[in-house]
């Protein structure tokens, strides 16, 4: 597992890569919230695209990151989903809750 956060003015992505469990989760995100919390972005975007393998563990990830996004009047956006993920995320309804979008291009140089 792994995450790299991405700031770029009021946005803030975090590109996710491995496996996302029930251990996993927990440090994506206390990593997440630490960072969110201090910039408090308008957009938090989950990149999906070095994900492989992502279980119930990663849904609740995602409905709390929308939870936290909400009180601070901001939005989740997911990109990057693999088939497999898209299919549970889809399934969860999180589609409900944020936006979805196939394709994300990450800024490295930021």
């Amino acid at each position: 597992m792994s995450v790299r956060l991405i700031l770029k003015e009021s946005e803030m992505t975090a590109v996710l890569g491995g496996e996302i469990d029930h251990h996993s989760a927990r440090e994506i995100r206390t990593a997440i919230d630490e960072a969110a919390s201090k910039v408090k972005p308008k957009l938090l975007t989950l990149d999906f695209s070095d994900v492989q393998f992502m279980d119930s563990s990663g849904v609740g990830l995602i409905m709390g990151r929308c939870k936290l996004m909400q009180l601070w009047g901001g939005r989740v956006k997911i990109a990057n989903l693999p088939p497999k993920i898209e299919k549970i995320v889809s399934l969860a309804g999180l589609n409900q809750l944020c936006m979805i979008v196939k394709e994300v291009k990450t800024n490295e140089a930021n």
